[in-house]
């Protein structure tokens, strides 16, 4: 796994200006349910526990993997094995989080930080012939809305 975060993490850094990787991150393989409560968890935290604040979710499946900042730690789901490029992109998306993190990267909102990691996500589904649409069914509105603040 070393080696796999240390090549992704050198393709973002030369294409989307992020900073080197200095640490590994942690990886867990969780539950749906997991992944759900860190991320609600993260976002009452930095929103200050305002819930409204927090992008919508219309199903538990919308979120399939977390990075947490304080614990330096990607948690993907139970299922990811690496062996697809969608499961690679999901990576991919935590990486960037990981490279922001480490790199003391602020952003005006936690949707705002979500937009690099989604265009990182979708360039690398690109390098196989896909895209966040038809693999995650994460359409051009979605993706607007899910990365722009005050919504």
């Amino acid at each position: 796994m070393t080696a796999l975060l240390t090549a992704i993490a050198l393709w973002l850094s030369a294409n989307f200006n992020l900073p080197p990787l200095s640490e590994q991150p942690k990886i867990e393989l969780v539950s749906p349910a997991r992944i759900m409560a860190i991320r609600h968890q993260a976002f009452n935290v930095e929103r200050r526990h305002d819930i409204a604040a927090m992008p919508p979710v219309s199903d538990p499946r919308d979120t399939v993997a977390v990075y947490d900042d304080p614990n330096r730690t990607i948690y993907l789901p139970l299922t990811w094995t690496g062996g697809t490029a969608a499961d690679l992109s999901m990576l991919v998306h935590e990486m960037v989080h990981h490279l922001q993190n480490i790199g003391g990267i602020s952003y005006e909102c936690p949707a705002a930080r979500e937009e690099l990691a989604y265009r990182a996500q979708d360039q690398w589904l690109g390098l196989f012939g896909q895209d966040l649409e038809h693999t995650f069914g994460i359409d051009k509105f979605t993706l607007k809305v899910s990365t722009t603040c005050g919504f």
